[in-house]
């Protein structure tokens, strides 16, 4: 019983201890609001476990405003075995980043989907096995992927945009070529595009899903690129 108090104390404390932003979904055009609704409307419903909100303790966020620019950001994720270390593993095998019409690779994503039936202790879901016939463009998306030398799409992101923050939704890689730092090359080419582009445009934070919940492999995955633990109180500004 002692044992279960000081772990629950533990866990209060590391809440208490997280800085607290507030973010504002914002910026919305006609055509997206069904979708900024949904998704403000899931990070603000009550948890599962009934004590807080959704997505608003331990949410994994890059804080763009913490980095004078890109290269202050590379460096801080630079160093042997490090996200900028993989990176450039990637770039050596001539992987490439782009952005995608994800109807342009049907095949390639299907393939990618089914490469592992177990990701980060979770089977993968339903949905993902399925093959989809034709993909609906979100308005306010963008979509990204990593492609090998013959052009072969191996992983693919897509990304919300909500006015003042980025969300990653999806970020799936084959299988067979997460070793060779594919994931690491999306990320930090993407955030390249963030610091040089859509922070001068008012972005704020990258948002890669939270802490809370995820596996030991993942939680490192995202401390390497940079990603840290917030409470967050989100405001509807539309």
């Amino acid at each position: 019983m002692k044992r279960k108090l000081k772990k629950i104390f533990n866990i209060i404390k590391e809440i208490n201890n997280l800085p607290l932003v507030n973010i504002s979904f914002k910026d919305v055009q006609e055509n997206s609001l069904q979708n900024y609704k949904k998704t403000y409307q899931y990070f603000t419903k009550p948890h599962r476990l009934k004590l807080f909100k959704n997505k608003t303790l331990g949410v994994a966020l890059i804080e763009l405003d913490l980095y004078k620019n890109f290269d202050e950001y590379y460096s801080s994720v630079n160093g042997k075995n490090s996200a900028a270390y993989y990176s450039r593993k990637a770039l050596k095998r001539e992987y490439k980043f782009i952005e995608i019409d994800r109807n342009d690779y049907i095949d390639d994503i299907y393939e990618i989907n089914t490469s592992a039936s177990i990701r980060q202790g979770q089977k993968m879901s339903d949905g993902y096995l399925k093959k989809v016939e034709s993909y609906k463009n979100e308005p306010h998306y963008r979509y990204f992927g990593v492609v090998d030398k013959n052009g072969k799409l191996v992983s693919y992101c897509n990304i919300g945009f909500y006015g003042e923050f980025v969300l990653i939704v999806t970020l799936l890689g084959h299988k067979k070529y997460l070793n060779d730092g594919v994931m690491y090359l999306m990320l930090i080419e993407f955030h390249k595009i963030m610091f040089e582009k859509y922070k001068t445009e008012g972005y704020k934070y990258i948002m890669y899903d939270t802490f809370f919940g995820a596996s030991e492999g993942l939680k490192k995955f995202k401390e390497k690129l940079g990603f840290q633990p917030y409470r967050v109180k989100w405001k509807w500004e539309n």
